[in-house]
């Protein structure tokens, strides 16, 4: 292999594993080394470093970087969720975005919520600089948004309280006991005939993708596997008493937005 073709390869492979080790050490290594050290205990101790630390959320943080993340299908997968805001009755009443997510989806969302005349939207999350590096995103709506320091698995949200709750490729991240509560907790907050929207990933059809997505997940994302069987979303949500649900699958069944509304 000529000079000029085997230098830009071997710097290609530099980068991305670089990359790599950059994500893994922040992801899986974390999560390693609290458990190495005994700090797993505590109710934040399943959040990465990358969302917890402000210098790392402002230098992830940046839209190429997520789409590129979620395979490019990040502007499809908040679109369905915008989509279905619109169509929802929101006037007057409240809505919840549950745990902060990167890119623009929260922006995308609140505007959504808004144009269907939502009276208030609550951000919530466990970490304290989420909810700051939020605020950053939301000044446009300032006057319709209230954010508010708050455990997804145990929240302080009254029942019955909002109309809809966006929740953004958070499940994955969550050991597996607390992905129950979380979906408890979500249906819990929904009024009757309120809408949860869950964004996240699936179960990809393709067997080369399906290899690739195991490998990835057995690497940075420990606790997402379960997502594909034991912790199925739609499964567990069907299971609670008037629950219905929809599944919107893209990318050859690798990510989904599941639409689950509360009986009313």
């Amino acid at each position: 292999m000529s000079d000029w073709l085997s230098y830009p390869l071997m710097a290609l492979v530099l980068v991305l594993a670089s990359t790599a080790l950059f994500f893994f050490t922040l992801t899986r290594g974390a999560l390693v080394m609290r458990g190495v050290m005994g700090r797993l205990t505590h109710a934040s101790a399943h959040v990465y470093p990358i969302y917890s630390n402000m210098r790392l959320i402002k230098l992830v943080d940046w839209q190429p970087i997520i789409s590129a993340i979620l395979l490019f299908q990040y502007s499809r997968l908040v679109s369905i969720i915008t989509h279905g805001l619109r169509h929802d009755d929101l006037q007057g009443k409240d809505i919840l975005i549950t745990s902060c997510a990167f890119g623009n989806v929260m922006p995308r969302v609140v505007k959504a919520a808004v144009k269907s005349g939502v009276r208030q939207v609550v951000v919530a999350d466990i970490i304290q600089n989420e909810l700051d590096h939020a605020r950053t995103k939301l000044g446009d709506y300032e006057a319709q948004t209230v954010y508010r320091r708050d455990n997804a698995v145990a929240m302080q949200q009254t029942s019955a309280s909002v109309q809809a709750n966006v929740i953004f490729f958070l499940l994955h991240e969550l050991p597996h006991e607390l992905k129950v509560d979380a979906l408890n907790e979500a249906m819990r907050v929904l009024a009757p005939g309120g809408k949860l929207y869950l964004g996240e990933f699936h179960r990809p059809s393709p067997l080369l993708m399906r290899m690739l997505s195991w490998t990835y997940f057995k690497v940075f994302e420990p606790y997402g596997l379960a997502l594909w069987d034991s912790h199925d979303p739609v499964q567990q949500l069907q299971a609670m008493p008037g629950v219905r649900c929809e599944r919107h699958t893209a990318f050859f069944g690798n990510f989904q937005v599941i639409v689950a509304t509360k009986a009313g």
